[in-house]
């Protein structure tokens, strides 16, 4: 559910290992593309789910990957889950359910109050299906470059605290690992191995792509956050292909 820039590469590398997958757009122009690729495409808007939602759902996994923070749109979704044959879900969230800390933050650690927790906890709690959050940290590779992420004459604040990343590829194959491991009724960080600070970082990376260097906003306060990824490692098995984040080529990934 959510066919876009985690959704959509995701889709076509569980093709291309044999699964039949339906995949959800808002967009009625990507429809074609979706078949072309093999993706059995359908319309939908979590805003406003119809009864088309019950094809959709016709499945044994969900992987809900949809960046909306619709609280009620998510109770409805989950409505139409728990009448569904769905018995395994993936939902994505991010790593901004997590404050500022100077401890390094695990999938124990406290959350925020928010409404991406609110709907995490939706999904936590329902009985009819079990549920595997992954909590993914600052998502970058191929479109999305980070020396890009800040526009000329916008000034990077908090430069020395840290960078929490993860490139897209190791997002799927987190979530593959998932899948295979059958690892249910979880929480996993999403994370690269390393923490440089967000000065090194977007020097790198706007270096790597040959344009200006960025201006930094410096400020007397640091704000830290660390995530730890060791859960995924342990738990899973997994290695980051892109672990060091100050060792890659930010040009051409």
């Amino acid at each position: 559910m959510g066919c876009g820039w985690l959704g959509k590469p995701m889709a076509i590398s569980l093709i291309q290992q044999g699964h039949k997958i339906k995949g959800s757009t808002t967009s009625e122009a990507k429809l074609s593309g979706f078949q072309e690729i093999g993706i059995v495409p359908f319309i939908i808007n979590l805003d406003n789910l119809k009864e088309n939602i019950s094809a959709f759902l016709d499945s044994e996994i969900l992987i809900v990957a949809i960046p909306s923070k619709n609280i009620e749109g998510f109770k409805n979704l989950l409505s139409y889950i728990e009448k569904s044959p769905i018995k395994k879900v993936i939902f994505i969230s991010s790593t901004s359910v997590y404050g500022n800390s100077n401890e390094v933050l695990t999938e124990e650690s406290n959350t925020l109050s928010s409404a991406l927790t609110t709907i995490e906890m939706l999904f936590k709690n329902s009985v009819r299906f079990d549920t595997t959050i992954i909590r993914f940290a600052g998502l970058f590779g191929y479109t999305r470059k980070p020396g890009n992420f800040f526009s000329k004459g916008r000034k990077i604040p908090n430069p020395e605290g840290f960078v929490n990343m993860i490139h897209q590829d190791d997002c799927l194959q987190l979530i593959e690992k998932i899948i295979e491991k059958n690892a249910w009724n979880q929480i996993f960080n999403g994370c690269a191995d390393t923490h440089p600070t967000r000065r090194e970082f977007y020097t790198k990376a706007t270096l790597g792509i040959g344009i200006e260097l960025p201006d930094f906003e410096d400020t007397a306060e640091i704000q830290q956050k660390i995530i730890s990824n060791k859960k995924s490692k342990k738990l899973l098995g997994f290695k980051y292909k892109y672990g060091n984040l100050l060792q890659l080529n930010y040009g051409v990934i």
